[in-house]
């Protein structure tokens, strides 16, 4: 039987009367459309048809002037296979991730999936295997009939009563990531009031993102169906902590059995390639953090003092450094030691973000960077001579500044391709404009709901 035939196959078992073919744009949304079952099996070799004008719209559906992405052309969003699940959480429907093909059947210029996988294959070729995991936090809220928003719990982090007032919907939450294969690693409330974190386990790199989508899905869907909002806005109060999703990543040989992060001689356990990689990624992160966090709310989160980083630093388990080195689990450092970016959040369309981390990280390897000596305490208690004599900076404080780091990293820039990298700056600076000139009540309605 062959894959699509075993797709079929599930189809009719599961009763599915239609069929997601999703995508996450250039304004980092979730958007598709759906095909009937009874037309599957033609969609699944042909695809469904969609203006090339969507890639040119940002966030508030206002589309932009991006040259050859106006009212005329075409391309198709052709499912993965290896992507696809039935949706716990939806009646009679499944869903599968999709490439934006262009009409020749190639990749289209302009497609974030496509991207990570020619990222994915430049490491390849190296003999590398990328293993990464996008570590959540969201906000479970409830919505009054004038729409004011309010937490469902007021209590401490980590505490046994946010817990107890969260425990229905979050099992059903982790019912529905499991009837879909993603297992989670753990659960906890955190610091902000409704504020809860459900890491889940790392798997290879494409799957990683295509896992985040399902992530993000299955939370606001789920909660929905308790009368919740699940919000993964990187701020969706200003008063309260924001929400996180740092991006755990590390180095495998081809047949993905030794991590090739991992050296056990070393004073945090972390191998030299872990080191040049690192380094890479400091050293592109100014414009790196444009597709990381790439919202204009993710700046209200990267603060400095707030566990968010807000600093080109790095240091083992140090949770204000921009990168931090996670120690191994007892007896199983092999295959647990990893690196983590703290300055990303649940805003971001992961294709990109995990493609812009290799692409920084593999430039790393290829130069042969070296980063600077560790960071072991807070890096915004340095004055600044200080972390000017231990190279940190403050990274960029808005999402315009970030844009501007981006457009001028040619490494970022050649990577994205000329397509991509023009379209989603024209996007994303549109995306500025319109919240810069708006008030706070705007910018919080419109990422509260759309994240």
């Amino acid at each position: 039987m062959t894959q699509h035939e075993k797709i079929i196959a599930a189809v009719q078992e599961a009763n599915v009367r239609l069929v997601r073919f999703l995508y996450c744009d250039n304004g980092c949304t979730i958007r598709g459309k759906l095909a009937p079952s009874y037309s599957l099996a033609a969609r699944l070799e042909s695809g469904m048809g969609l203006t090339v004008a969507m890639q040119a719209m940002n966030m508030l559906d206002q589309l932009q002037a991006v040259e050859g992405m106006g009212p005329v052309g075409e391309i198709r969003l052709v499912p993965d296979p290896d992507s696809f699940v039935v949706l716990p959480y939806a009646p009679h429907s499944a869903a599968m991730m999709c490439d934006m093909l262009a009409l020749d059947g190639q990749p289209w210029g302009a497609c974030p999936r496509s991207f990570l996988k020619r990222m994915i294959d430049r490491a390849a070729e190296q003999g590398l295997m990328v293993q990464a995991a996008l570590e959540n936090e969201f906000s479970l809220l409830k919505v009054d009939d004038q729409g004011n928003y309010t937490p469902i719990d007021a209590a401490l982090c980590f505490s046994s009563v946010a817990m107890t007032a969260a425990a229905e919907v979050m099992d059903a939450i982790v019912a529905a990531l499991e009837a879909q294969g993603i297992p989670i690693d753990a659960y906890y409330p955190e610091l902000g009031h409704g504020q809860h974190e459900l890491p889940i386990r790392h798997a290879p790199v494409l799957r990683a993102a295509d896992n985040q989508i399902w992530f993000r899905e299955t939370v606001r869907n789920v909660a929905a169906q308790h009368g919740l909002l699940a919000s993964l806005a990187p701020k969706p109060n200003p008063e309260q902590a924001g929400n996180s999703a740092h991006i755990h990543w590390s180095m495998w040989d081809s047949d993905g059995k030794t991590n090739l992060f991992y050296d056990p001689n070393d004073r945090y356990k972390l191998s030299e390639m872990g080191y040049h990689f690192m380094a890479g990624v400091l050293a592109h992160l100014p414009g790196l953090l444009a597709l990381t966090a790439p919202s204009f709310n993710s700046y209200r989160r990267l603060q400095p003092h707030f566990w968010s980083s807000a600093y080109t630093a790095w240091g083992p388990d140090n949770r204000e450094a921009a990168v931090r080195v996670a120690s191994g689990l007892w007896g199983h450092e092999a295959d647990s030691v990893n690196l983590e970016l703290k300055p990303s959040d649940p805003s971001n369309n992961p294709y990109l973000a995990l493609g812009g981390l290799i692409a920084a990280g593999l430039d790393g390897l290829a130069r042969q960077l070296t980063p600077s000596e560790p960071t072991l305490i807070d890096p915004g208690n340095y004055g600044d001579e200080e972390r000017a004599e231990r190279g940190i900076a403050r990274y960029p404080t808005t999402q315009a500044e970030a844009l501007d780091a981006l457009e001028q990293d040619s490494v970022l820039m050649d990577a994205l391709g000329p397509i991509l990298s023009r379209s989603y700056l024209t996007v994303k600076r549109s995306e500025y404009e319109a919240f810069a000139a708006a008030d706070l009540d705007f910018e919080i309605k419109h990422h509260i709901y759309k994240f």
